[in-house]
């Protein structure tokens, strides 16, 4: 590597993957491999995307901030769901999508070489964004149980000390579909105490959930209120992921930080979007798009698991993924992966790099194909492995 900030960075394997899968333009190959949906967003936001278009205030840089529809209605909706009052003025700022807000979070709160603790397995982009910002990963290993990941909640407040900066959690989890709530927050409160360590929660799937439940943020924990940074996301719930359009919630003691560096990182969002995500987020049918998203979701990873009931995959509570013990089969995840490919034509990601719980899976994405196409993949994984 040309520079040490890039020394421990490595790939995600998704670009591989998807790279791999566009060059053999095989219409019956089953796209996996990506984290897509093929659902389409909601129509306010379509129809206002239309019209942002031909608007001459779409096309600027300006607020660099986040136009005020976009703040005013994520600072609502994320106040909704934690029953905190955010000031869209001096408590929210736009980014460029989820990750763009986790990064711009991670550089306002990391002094290098202070950790980040982490519920394992976890995204790879996650990880790389820790240490892009200087950080280092401090990993809380998950147990595979017969229902799911589960993350201890006294492990994970163990795991925080004195050279903690902060606490990355995202419920449900990519890519596992874990999901953490109120046990792991009262275990963090006290954990945290006293300590110059924030709570950033990473909140793109957070209603995406396979229980019904409503989502159970740190936030809304009052320990934790005035501690934890939201980082929220148009890709997965609103299904808008072209747009490029997230939001950062927090207290106001750190929020100039996070705009300064977003100022500085990536300037602004996209323009002709934000009028968009604003109208989905406060569309009166809003929750009940997400959930009928949801439901669709849902029926599809139910029949991944049917499908591949007699191969090790680990139940997922949420989210647009799951995850296969390849190791558990005899196979590294790469080699698992190549069969797979070559042999029952399905693209899937290997889950090397994405933390040491991860190492030994395959994640299956079955957020971006049709219930029609995913029946039949227990022929595919026979074809792949016999």
């Amino acid at each position: 590597m040309a520079v040490s900030r890039l020394r421990h960075i490595p790939g995600i394997g998704v670009d591989e993957m998807g790279d791999a899968a566009d060059a053999a333009q095989d219409p019956d190959l089953l796209r996996l491999e990506n984290l897509d949906t093929d659902l389409r967003p909601p129509r306010v936001a379509l129809e206002a995307t239309r019209r942002a278009v031909d608007e001459d205030a779409a096309n600027s840089y300006l607020p660099f901030r986040g136009q005020r529809a976009l703040r005013e209605a994520a600072a609502a909706h994320v106040g909704a769901l934690t029953g905190v009052s955010y000031d869209p003025d001096t408590e929210c700022v736009g980014v460029a999508g989820g990750l763009n807000g986790v990064l711009n979070v991670l550089l306002a709160l990391v002094e290098p070489g202070r950790e980040v603790v982490l519920a394992d397995p976890v995204y790879a982009g996650l990880v790389n964004r820790v240490r892009l910002a200087g950080g280092i990963p401090r990993h809380v290993p998950s147990t595979r149980t017969r229902d799911g990941w589960e993350t201890d909640p006294d492990a994970l407040a163990a795991a925080v000390g004195p050279d903690t900066a902060a606490v990355l959690v995202m419920s449900p989890a990519m890519p596992t579909g874990a999901v953490l709530d109120r046990r792991h927050w009262d275990a963090l409160a006290g954990a945290v105490a006293g300590r110059d360590c924030w709570v950033v929660h990473d909140a793109a799937m957070e209603r995406i959930r396979f229980d019904g439940r409503r989502p159970e943020p740190p936030a809304a924990h009052p320990g934790l209120a005035g501690r934890t940074i939201t980082v929220g996301s148009a890709s997965k719930e609103l299904r808008m992921i072209g747009w490029r359009v997230g939001w950062v919630v927090g207290p106001a003691r750190v929020m100039g930080d996070v705009g300064l560096v977003g100022l500085t990182n990536v300037v602004c969002q996209v323009g002709i979007a934000q009028e968009a995500v604003a109208a989905a987020l406060t569309a009166p049918d809003a929750e009940a798009d997400v959930a009928a998203a949801t439901g669709v979701w849902q029926r599809r990873a139910a029949l991944v698991l049917r499908e591949l009931a007699d191969y090790p995959c680990v139940r997922p509570h949420g989210g647009w993924s799951l995850l296969v013990d390849t190791e558990a089969m005899g196979l590294t995840p790469e080699a698992a992966s190549r069969r797979l490919f070559e042999r029952g034509r399905v693209a899937a990601t290997p889950m090397t790099g994405w933390g040491p719980s991860g190492a030994g899976h395959l994640r299956l994405v079955f957020a971006n194909e049709p219930e029609a196409r995913l029946e039949g993949l227990r022929e595919r994984f026979l074809a792949a492995f016999g």
